[in-house]
């Protein structure tokens, strides 16, 4: 019996947000104004998709994104999460659920070689194309009303987990480290003997807090972070029950 982790990527596994963080590549590293009133809601990856022509059309190219992208920092204590779950890898089962893309997510776990630590990244499926023009499509499609149309997370997790049940794989608990809004719908699959951890000062900590005062909490135990150090505690104390 093992445990599964589950991890956001941008603002939870990196500091920041990768596809803001691209930005720096634009010239005087900001987009026009046009560009960014593009942006219509719960329709992202249609807008990255005109970032990347964007920049392509400007003559950025692939070595010089993974330059930007491989120099955003880690969030607080990732590496040593990263460490520890590595020389406990018998114990944990491990994936990334992200609304970046699969292009921006390898290059950084593989310049920090933490990708054997991932049995599976979920995320928006992203190429360079004959041009060398980087373009993103959608995770997927579904029909959860809660979710932006490329991706929900929590649709993800649950074929995820029944998958897993039908190779005889269940776990114990499901700790689900985020920070965001769209972390939410996920972490209300989860039941008792889960954990939510979204990252303190963040969007998901203030849903969750929101949703205890109206007395509808969720199911699971909610564990703050502000470091990896944290979960790092959090998972030895899950191991030894």
């Amino acid at each position: 019996m093992k445990i599964l982790l589950v991890f956001d990527f941008d603002n939870t596994v990196i500091d920041d947000n990768s596809d803001t963080w691209i930005v720096q590549c634009a010239p005087e590293k900001k987009l026009p104004l046009e560009l960014k009133d593009s942006y219509r809601k719960g329709f992202w990856t249609e807008f990255m998709g005109r970032v990347f022509k964007y920049l392509g059309d400007r003559g950025i190219r692939e070595e010089e994104m993974r330059r930007a992208m491989t120099s955003v920092p880690f969030a607080p204590g990732m590496v040593e999460l990263f460490n520890f779950i590595r020389h406990q890898k018998e114990r944990f089962d491990c994936i990334i659920i992200s609304d970046s893309n699969s292009v921006f997510i390898d290059w950084v776990l593989k310049a920090a070689s933490f990708h054997s630590v991932f049995d599976k990244v979920f995320t928006n499926p992203a190429a360079f194309d004959s041009n060398g023009h980087l373009t993103v499509e959608n995770c997927h499609t579904h029909s959860c009303s809660r979710c932006p149309k490329n991706l929900c997370k929590k649709v993800i997790l649950v074929d995820f987990v029944d998958n897993q049940l039908q190779q005889g794989v269940s776990y114990t608990h499901i700790v689900y480290i985020g920070d965001g809004g769209n972390d939410f719908c996920p972490v209300t699959f989860l039941k008792k003997n889960d954990v939510a951890m979204p990252r303190k000062g963040y969007a998901l900590q203030k849903i969750l807090s929101q949703m205890s005062q109206n007395l509808e909490p969720v199911e699971s135990s909610v564990v703050l972070w502000s470091s990896g150090v944290e979960i790092i505690s959090h998972l030895q104390f899950l191991i030894k029950e």
